[in-house]
């Protein structure tokens, strides 16, 4: 199969979430050759926000990327600087490119973020380092919760935080907090039994592993615990993860202290590149959290072809966008919409992950690198004289 012998249809991006308007055109040029391919690009793509593609022979999506100027963008892939470099090696496999206008450079961050998350092209995640490969710090699994880590944002986790860096850093990381909180870090496959749940006829309930042994485990494999006292720690470890608790820290660093003291080196340097794991995943847990408290509002976004957009922003996601009202009509349409918006701003959830709860990647950094932009951000019940200072 050849792209270009192909109709345009059969490509594309699919549905965009964050598009409350009709369905944005995508446009598509193709070329037997470099030349030929940049041509194309040279008198069809315009000078305006929006992501883009990168189609192989086969018509497989192998990158995708995002400017605030397509065309600039574009052509910077033919330009003898990048011939060496991954642009270059990239733009040698393309045989045709295909573009989404989007109105705003936030527009088209959001789509990047969410096209890269639903069709994982080659470019864009193989040969990326793992430590470079976001990872997501989870509790969860099971009827008896415990610490661990997924690649992938998972469905129904107990808490969650992230994307985090560094594999072999959060891996440490999860086998000392299930340490510190004293949870369970076996195989599912682990039969679990907690102490009121014995029976009548005495049994022999063998821990697993050590832990229990050695006091890092409440050893729910053995009836060594109640279904509360793990429960309790299950609580300490979800206020850990909402940047509310820093015992794991305080406790490190209290064992390095008392090592260091007792000229006990080899445990000291242990406890180091814990504390070193921990204070990653704390510090970033803090950042999350900040984060997720400063920004809760209407984000009112123009687009350079009048497609004004207001994106609700709630515990730094991006929760659903809505086009700005043009008119009285329009306004009074989307009044129900807010009322929905002002009660999801005034719960008690502080913790967010929403349906796009990935996009708090793009928000939280967004408006740390804009923070003029803030002043386009408002309340729901600031709506009206919102929508009248813009008409």
């Amino acid at each position: 199969m050849d792209v270009l012998e192909h109709d345009l249809k059969e490509f594309g991006f699919g549905v965009d979430p964050f598009n409350p308007g009709h369905r944005r055109p995508l446009h598509m040029v193709g070329g037997l050759s470099r030349d030929e391919l940049k041509q194309q690009v040279i008198q069809a793509c315009p000078r305006v926000p929006g992501v883009y593609g990168m189609l192989d022979r086969s018509g497989h999506l192998i990158y995708v990327g995002k400017s605030k100027s397509l065309r600039s963008r574009l052509l910077s892939y033919f330009s003898a600087a990048s011939e060496d470099e991954k642009g270059g090696r990239i733009i040698e496999s393309a045989r045709a490119i295909q573009w989404e206008t989007q109105p705003s450079e936030f527009a088209a961050l959001l789509r990047e973020h969410q096209l890269i998350r639903l069709f994982a092209p080659r470019w864009n995640v193989q040969g990326v380092p793992k430590r470079q490969q976001p990872i997501y710090l989870c509790l969860g699994r099971d009827s008896v919760p415990h610490f661990y880590l997924s690649r992938k944002i998972p469905t129904d986790p107990l808490a969650m935080q992230g994307p985090f860096y560094g594999s072999k850093r959060m891996r440490v990381a999860v086998e000392i907090l299930n340490q510190l909180f004293k949870l369970r870090d076996c195989s599912s496959q682990q039969v679990f039994q907690f102490s009121e749940q014995l029976s009548l006829f005495e049994m022999d309930h063998r821990p697993g592993c050590l832990r229990l042994e050695i006091g890092t485990c409440l050893g729910p494999c053995a009836a060594a615990c109640t279904r509360n006292e793990y429960d309790e720690q299950v609580g300490l470890a979800k206020a850990f993860l909402q940047g509310l608790d820093q015992q794991p820290i305080d406790a490190l660093q209290a064992r390095f202290d008392q090592a260091m003291a007792n000229y006990q080196y080899e445990l000291a340097s242990r406890l180091h590149r814990s504390i070193k794991a921990i204070s990653y995943v704390q510090r970033k847990l803090s950042m999350l959290a900040k984060a997720r408290t400063k920004y809760n509002f209407i984000y009112s976004v123009p687009g350079y072809d009048g497609c004004h957009n207001w994106y609700l922003i709630h515990c730094g996601e991006v929760i659903e966008v809505a086009s700005a009202p043009k008119n009285p009509e329009g306004y009074q349409q989307l009044k129900p919409t807010l009322k929905t918006w002002h009660a999801t701003l005034e719960s008690e959830s502080q913790f967010g992950h929403g349906p796009f709860s990935y996009s708090i990647g793009t928000v939280a950094p967004w408006f740390r690198k804009h923070p003029e932009q803030l002043d386009r951000t408002f309340r729901p019940k600031q709506a009206g004289r919102k929508y009248r200072q813009r008409v």
